[in-house]
């Protein structure tokens, strides 16, 4: 009698590990061509002291330490005349085979992940479908030295964009 209903688990077993298995590679397939190739190092491009052009409503600063640990670490501030008026703890680590760029803006808690999906040598992509506003944020990187951050709400979506020049020391 016992006997009798393991044949109809075995088969849902492999039924539901199919399942699976034909999700994940699908998930793959989609998520861009970041995958297990890359590396917190590859990445480094980021690194530094940047801020936006002086003259302009309000000065945006983003400071970058260099990839070491497995991480790196960044802050963001706004300043308006005399007055921080936003202002984010950042970091972009690796976690196993995957990287991730986690953003606590204002110091919330917890923090929002956005995975990294796609890197070049002069692009980086980061995606949360799930999140709100942004839904992804893209880090470029400038032949003339330059870094845009954008954020968006999608693939084809309306653009924010933030180009930052490297800050004098």
């Amino acid at each position: 009698m016992k006997n009798r209903y393991l044949i109809p688990v075995f088969a849902a077993t492999i039924l539901i590990g199919s399942c699976l298995v034909a999700v994940s590679r699908s998930f793959v397939s989609r998520s861009g061509s970041a995958g297990a190739k890359a590396s917190i190092s590859d990445l480094s491009w980021i690194a530094g002291a940047w801020q936006t052009a002086p003259g302009g409503r309000a000065q945006i600063d983003e400071y970058w330490m260099p990839p070491a640990g497995g991480s790196m670490l960044g802050t963001g501030r706004t300043v308006a005349g005399d007055k921080t008026v936003e202002f984010e703890f950042l970091r972009i680590e690796q976690r196993g085979s995957e990287i991730y760029y986690v953003a606590s803006p204002e110091g919330r808690c917890p923090a929002t992940d956005f995975k990294l999906t796609r890197l070049s040598n002069q692009e980086a992509v980061f995606e949360n479908p799930q999140h709100d506003f942004p839904k992804r944020i893209i880090y470029r990187r400038g032949a003339e030295g330059t870094l845009t951050a954008s954020i968006d709400a999608g693939e084809g979506t309306k653009s924010q964009s933030f180009t930052y020049i490297r800050a004098a020391r």
